[in-house]
C-alpha cells in the first residue's frame, strides 16, 4: 500500500487544484449525458469532450458567427456559451448567456446553462438562484441538482453539496457524473481514499466518459501511484487524447515539486509501484 501524503502537503496541492477540480465537476454535469445540442445551423457532429484544441476553436468560431446573426436563439446561444467555457473564456460565456436569458427568461435549458456560466465565473450565489429557477419540483432534474452540489462545494459547503449529490443519485442511481462529483467533493476536503472509492465506482459505469477517468487518475496520482494514474489516464483514448490527459496530470501535480516528492513516496519501503489500495 503506497504511503499517503502528509496532511500539510496534501492540503497545499488541493488548495492549488481546487479551482480546476470544480471546473471538472461542473463540466461533468453537462457532458456525460448531454452531448452538444445541434440546431439548424451550424451542426456539431462530434461530442465536445472528444474535440482537440483546434477542433474546439473551429467550432467556437462557427457558433460565434451564428450567434452574431441571431443572439436570441436559445439552442445556438447555449452551445456557443458551452464551447466558450471549454476554451476557458468564462467571462464571455457569461455575457452570452446573460443576453440569451434576457430573450428566453423561462427556458429551462437556458437558465441551467446561465447558472453554470455564472458558477464558472465565480458568481456562486447567483448561480444557485438561477439554477433554482430552472428546477421544477414536480419534475426535478438530476443534472441541475448535481450542478447545485458542485457550486456548494466551491462555496465550501461540503456537507450540503454531498446531500445534493445523494439527492441526485436517488433520481438517477449509479450515474457516473454524479458519483464523480461526489468523489471530487471528498478530494476538496482532503479525503483521498473516500474520493477514490466513489471515482472507481463512477469509472466502472458503462456510460462513464474520459472526464470521469481523468478525475480518477488525478486522485490516484495525488496518492503517489503514478504508473497506475498514467495507465488510467491513457485508457480507451486516442494517443493524442491520452497524451493530453497525462500532460494535465503532470501539470496538476507539478505544484511545489509534487511530482518528484510523490514519486519518491511511491518508492518508499513497503510500497509497490502502481499498487492498489484494495
Amino acid at each position: 500500500m503506497p504511503a499517503l501524503l502528509t496532511t500539510t502537503f496534501t492540503n497545499r496541492i488541493l488548495q492549488g487544484a481546487a479551482a480546476s477540480l470544480i471546473v471538472l465537476a461542473l463540466a461533468s454535469c453537462s457532458t456525460t449525458k448531454d452531448r452538444m445540442t445541434t440546431g439548424s445551423v451550424p451542426k456539431i457532429t462530434k461530442p465536445v469532450e472528444e474535440m482537440d484544441a483546434t477542433e474546439l476553436r473551429t467550432a467556437t468560431d462557427r457558433l460565434g458567427q451564428a450567434y452574431e446573426k441571431n443572439p436570441r436563439d436559445p439552442v445556438n446561444g447555449v452551445n456557443y456559451a458551452n464551447l466558450l467555457r471549454m476554451n476557458g473564456r468564462d467571462a464571455q460565456a457569461l455575457a452570452v448567456m446573460q443576453q440569451v436569458a434576457i430573450s428566453n427568461p423561462s427556458d429551462r435549458n437556458v437558465l441551467a446553462a446561465y447558472g453554470k456560466a455564472q458558477a464558472a465565473a465565480g458568481q456562486f450565489q447567483q448561480a444557485l438562484d438561477t439554477i433554482g429557477r430552472a428546477q421544477t419540483p414536480d419534475r426535478p432534474d438530476w443534472k441541475l441538482i448535481s450542478a447545485e452540489g458542485a457550486i456548494l462545494d466551491q462555496m465550501g459547503k461540503a456537507s450540503d453539496a454531498r446531500q445534493r449529490y445523494r439527492d441526485a443519485l436517488d433520481i438517477q442511481p449509479n450515474e457516473p457524473s454524479i458519483l464523480s462529483n461526489l468523489g471530487m467533493s471528498y478530494v476538496l476536503t482532503g479525503d483521498l481514499r473516500t474520493a477514490e472509492t466513489y471515482l472507481r465506482s463512477a469509472a466502472s459505469q458503462p456510460t462513464a466518459d474520459s472526464r470521469v477517468r481523468q478525475n480518477l487518475a488525478l486522485v490516484v496520482g495525488l496518492q503517489g501511484r503514478f504508473p497506475e494514474a498514467e495507465q488510467i489516464a491513457r485508457r480507451e483514448l486516442s494517443p493524442q487524447q491520452a497524451d493530453a490527459n497525462v500532460a494535465y496530470l503532470r501539470s496538476m501535480l507539478s505544484q511545489q515539486n509534487s511530482w518528484q516528492k510523490l514519486a519518491a513516496k511511491d518508492k518508499t519501503p513497503g510500497t509497490a509501484d502502481g499498487g492498489n489500495t484494495n
